[in-house]
């Protein structure tokens, strides 16, 4: 399998995890055991000499090429009939609706029950594109939250789609519910974004984090819980609950990033809007996703509260 950085990592470790979706020992252990090969310039193939390791930087343009064993892969992706909404689709791209509770693709310890599982299902010639744990994902949403997603059809496509998103011309919406309310009802968060360096499964706010931007618009706040909209100008990992932790208004549900709420089912967030220009055929194409029924009945119920 080969992965090409598209822009610059703090480190190899956390890059490969970001890109395989493995765990970082099981990373690590690729590394140690010469799973993996580096090449300097993604178009003349020039080998790094020097030793991989964990902790080394990785620069945009380097590629490398992953072996993985069997003992950590799979040897085939197995089609599953997965429950998910497709909104539209057409020969080159699909945007599906994603339930809340479904992990988008599949990883060590949970490889069944993916959208991936469900996609290649409904779509059995996803599984012939290249990095076949992924095929098609050109952007991801966490387990928990819901909302529209674009998934390519083609590798021509899944590259065109990709670069859209690192020159921000997929524009992306969120319905955030949060505790508290932010001081200014509308603003940009800034923070730079990174794995947090003591606890692995967190990312953080740090000083040498990749830059990070969220807007962000307070459509009402009531007993001490705000509705928020959010803007993604960049696609960073746990970008919106990291953002709005660190605001001081973190995300019902969240248990990771500060709140105290283990009866909740899920992080309540959606993707609700999706605005981009078809990589084909130039059209406009614009959707709007409403929130789920158990997101209106989690305002209902905050609402109600004294």
């Amino acid at each position: 399998m080969e992965i090409v950085a598209e822009e610059n990592y703090s480190r190899l470790d956390v890059f490969l995890c970001d890109e395989l979706g493995l765990s970082r020992s099981q990373v690590q252990r690729l590394i140690k055991n010469k799973n993996i090969t580096c090449y300097i310039n993604a178009n003349e193939n020039i080998t790094r000499s020097i030793k991989l390791k964990p902790s080394m930087k990785v620069l945009r343009g380097e590629k490398f090429f992953v072996e993985i064993p069997p003992s950590e892969n799979l040897t085939h992706l197995e089609a599953e009939n997965i429950n998910f909404e497709v909104v539209y689709e057409d020969e080159y791209l699909l945007v599906i609706n994603k339930p809340a509770g479904l992990v988008v693709h599949p990883a060590p310890g949970n490889w069944h029950g993916t959208l991936v599982n469900g996609l290649v299902y409904r779509y059995p010639e996803l599984k012939n594109l290249p990095n076949f744990l992924r095929p098609g994902i050109v952007h991801r949403l966490d387990a928990g939250t819901s909302g529209l997603m674009i998934v390519a059809r083609t590798q021509k496509v899944t590259l065109m789609l990709q670069e859209m998103l690192k020159l921000r011309e997929v524009h992306k919406k969120y319905i955030a519910l949060a505790h508290g309310s932010p001081a200014k009802h509308e603003g940009i968060l800034s923070g730079p974004i990174d794995r947090d360096p003591n606890n692995f499964m967190r990312m953080a706010i740090i000083e040498n984090g990749r830059p990070s931007l969220t807007g962000y618009k307070v459509l009402w706040s009531m007993n001490k819980f705000s509705l928020i909209e959010c803007n993604l100008f960049t696609g960073r990992m746990h970008q919106i609950r990291v953002h709005l932790s660190a605001l001081g208004c973190p995300l019902v549900g969240d248990n990771l990033y500060g709140t105290n709420d283990e009866n909740l089912p899920r992080v309540y967030l959606h993707s609700w809007k999706l605005d981009f220009t078809h990589p084909v055929t130039g059209e406009n194409m614009n959707f709007r996703q409403n929130i789920t029924q158990d997101f209106i009945d989690i305002i209902s119920r905050l609402a109600k509260q004294s």
